[in-house]
């Protein structure tokens, strides 16, 4: 067929990258599939579900007709995304993985070796499009916006760009999943992963704490009061209400049903003084921001766009939220907001949008308030 290409196709295991494979196979591209192992430190742990993972990718190649190799980046992936992962949470930050894994694993380490297989793309399984507009490949959203993966996306480079394949990114996921039955995958009604790959479904402190030491301090209230003890800045995040520890703690002589039963969040971590600041209600000015600057900037087209009106967002599940960008170069940028932001949290990504065209990002470092 005209205009067939060798793909090389990231299976994960899971029910998006399974239907990525068999769409492209229609299509009658030669079609290969790759199994990433990112993580090995415990494979015999019962989180680990690497093993069963690569038996479901295996059954899906083997379904589709497709040869599968098993290949092994967990030396790359320690190297370029877990020590900096790691180095992020002891200074305090809270970084996001998915983002690193796929600019330095998945559209890195990965597309280099599918070059080698000879290559002329790679595909996976994300929720994003690419198209090509005046000499550019831009990154688009995912038509199911549910689903859109273009934030943990946001640092890819024209070259990888340029060779990369989202199949399921015209698809909604109930479309997916109704295509992956109809053909008899095994995997059609396999839950989706949640979580950062390395660590499963495990909980989170518990795997922190193979690595990080862990360092009490007090927890306080807005109004500078002990109200109890933290166990290591590192393990919490900006707008945490879970795992505390002091949701009986309430004012002295304050009435029943007032706010001062409201749940309490996580608003400040003071490294300085290895202090954990501690607000009650959602909505407290603390956990508000109506600017940030960020830095480590990467941007898509390969030059910051240029400073004016946009949408960010400072989380991954959020609708795109009016700003005005300023700065730019040099790799720092300055985001003024329309509407205050939650809980806007240091080594996060903020990242802009030009509406369904995903303009790329950068490391939010500090916020300021409403």
């Amino acid at each position: 067929m005209s205009g067939s290409k060798r793909v090389v196709v990231g299976l994960s295991g899971g029910v998006d990258s399974a239907v990525s494979a068999w769409l492209l196979k229609q299509q009658g591209h030669d079609v290969v599939g790759i199994f990433m192992k990112n993580w090995e430190d415990d494979d015999e742990d019962a989180y680990c579900s690497s093993r069963q993972d690569f038996l479901d990718a295996a059954s899906v190649a083997d379904v589709i007709g497709i040869e599968i190799e098993h290949v092994n980046f967990a030396a790359e992936y320690r190297d370029r995304v877990f020590a900096e992962f790691l180095r992020e949470y002891q200074a305090g930050r809270t970084p996001n993985p998915d983002v690193l894994c796929n600019a330095e694993i998945k559209f890195k380490a990965f597309l280099d070796h599918a070059m080698r297989l000879g290559a002329e793309k790679i595909a996976t399984g994300h929720y994003a499009r690419v198209r090509e507009r005046d000499g550019r490949v831009e990154l688009l959203k995912g038509l199911d916006e549910t689903k859109d993966q273009s934030y943990f996306l946001h640092r890819l480079t024209q070259a990888q760009l340029a060779r990369t394949l989202f199949p399921v990114g015209e698809l909604c996921k109930t479309e997916v999943r109704r295509i992956a039955a109809e053909i008899g995958l095994p995997n059609a009604k396999k839950k989706d992963s949640t979580g950062i790959c390395f660590i499963g479904e495990r909980p989170f402190r518990e795997f922190l704490n193979r690595y990080i030491q862990k360092e009490p301090g007090p927890i306080r209230d807005e109004r500078g009061r002990v109200i109890g003890q933290h166990q290591g800045l590192s393990f919490y995040t900006l707008g945490q209400r879970q795992g505390l520890g002091i949701g009986g703690v309430k004012a002295r002589g304050a009435q029943r049903g007032g706010g001062e039963h409201a749940p309490w969040f996580v608003a400040r971590k003071d490294l300085e003084h290895n202090t954990l600041w501690v607000v009650q209600g959602h909505d407290h000015p603390w956990l508000q921001s109506l600017a940030l600057d960020a830095g480590d900037a990467s941007w898509t087209a390969g030059t910051p766009p240029d400073p004016g009106a946009y949408g960010a967002k400072t989380r991954y599940r959020q609708a795109d939220a009016p700003c005005t960008l300023a700065g730019g170069a040099n790799g720092a940028f300055h985001l003024d907001f329309s509407d205050p932001q939650w809980a806007v949290t240091p080594g996060q990504s903020a990242v802009l949008y030009d509406g369904e065209v995903c303009l790329g990002g950068g490391v939010i470092g500090t916020a300021a308030g409403s």
